[in-house]
C-alpha cells in the first residue's frame, strides 16, 4: 500500500522529439477539426512556426517513458484494484512539431479517503523544451480501492 514516504520519488524521465506525423494522427484520432493541428500551411497562417501540439498530447508522449509494472511495484499498487481518478494540465508555453521535449515524473502526493478504503497517488510531470523552457505541468491521480 502506498504511503507518504513515496512523495518526491522519481517515477520516470525521458526526452522525445515531437513528430508531425504523430501530431496529425493524434489530431485526427481525437477529432481536432481545426486545420492548424494537421496542415502546416494553416498553422503558419495562424502564426505558428509549425504544427502545434494538441491538448492532452503531452500525456501520450509522457506515457512512452513509463514502465507500468515497475511503476506499480514502486507505488505498491495492484493493477486489479486501480482506477485512473483525475488528470490535469497547466500549459506555460506552446510546443510544436520539431521541438524536443523532456519529461520528468515524480510522486507529488499520497493520501487516503473513506478511512483508508481508497488510497490515492498523485503523479506530477514537468515538461521542458530543448531550450530548457517550462512547457507544461501534467498531473495524474490514481486511486486504489482497498479491502
Amino acid at each position: 500500500m502506498p504511503d507518504k514516504s513515496l512523495i518526491g520519488r522519481k517515477l520516470n524521465e525521458g526526452t522525445s522529439e515531437v513528430e508531425k506525423g504523430r501530431l496529425r494522427f493524434f489530431a485526427k484520432a481525437t477529432g481536432q477539426l481545426d486545420p492548424v493541428y494537421s496542415d502546416e500551411v494553416a498553422a503558419r497562417a495562424a502564426g505558428h512556426p509549425s504544427l502545434p501540439v494538441p491538448p492532452t498530447f503531452l500525456m501520450c508522449m509522457n506515457s512512452e517513458f513509463s514502465n507500468l509494472p515497475v511503476m506499480l511495484e514502486t507505488l505498491q499498487m495492484d493493477l486489479a484494484r486501480l482506477l485512473h481518478a483525475e488528470q490535469s494540465f497547466a500549459y506555460h508555453r506552446m510546443a510544436y512539431a520539431g521541438d524536443t521535449l523532456s519529461f520528468e515524473t515524480q510522486v507529488a502526493d499520497v493520501y487516503e479517503k473513506k478511512g483508508g478504503a481508497l488510497q490515492f497517488v498523485v503523479n506530477a510531470t514537468r515538461v521542458t523544451n530543448q531550450k530548457g523552457e517550462h512547457v507544461a505541468d501534467l498531473r495524474c491521480a490514481l486511486v486504489q480501492r482497498n479491502g
